[in-house]
């Protein structure tokens, strides 16, 4: 991957420095409430290090084309474990089983609220949108994300 030319002229690679590679991905459902909710904005690091409790980018799968946005619960034989924030929607490893380490594209730094609708741009509204905009994803404590799995599994 090819990214910048130097003083001298000459392209450096930016994997080969080993410089950051970062993106932004859209959330599309319900399946991270109340971390995520619809239309919130991820910034995103391909190709980083997951440890159990991280936000993560993954493709589904059983549809490759489609990425999805879920949280490393565990890793386990196969892969890992991968669940959604909010206990109503099963659209996750419940369902699926475990998601091999190769589908996961990207772990999660940051999250951006989208600002209010237009109708509700008060000074109220956009003082409490700012306050909660921008707000980095940490890690839920291994022991919590293990915790939670363990009750998982004896249902």
């Amino acid at each position: 991957m090819r990214e910048q030319v130097d003083e001298r002229g000459q392209e450096q690679d930016r994997e080969r420095r080993g410089l950051l590679r970062i993106g932004l991905a859209e959330v599309y459902n319900p399946s991270m409430v109340p971390t995520l909710n619809p239309g919130d904005q991820l910034v995103v690091q391909y190709g980083a290090a997951v440890r159990p409790g991280d936000v993560v980018v993954l493709r589904h799968p059983f549809r490759q084309d489609l990425l999805i946005v879920k949280r490393a619960v565990e890793r386990r034989e196969g892969g890992w474990w991968v669940m959604g924030d909010n206990p109503l929607v099963e659209n996750d490893s419940r369902e699926f089983g475990t998601v091999p380490e190769e589908f996961v594209v990207a772990r999660a730094w940051v999250r951006l609220r989208r600002p209010p609708a237009a109708g509700q741009r008060s000074a109220g509204a956009l003082l409490a949108w700012l306050a909660s905009a921008l707000r980095p994803l940490r890690a839920v404590p291994a022991t919590s994300a293990s915790r939670l799995s363990r009750r998982l599994r004896a249902r």
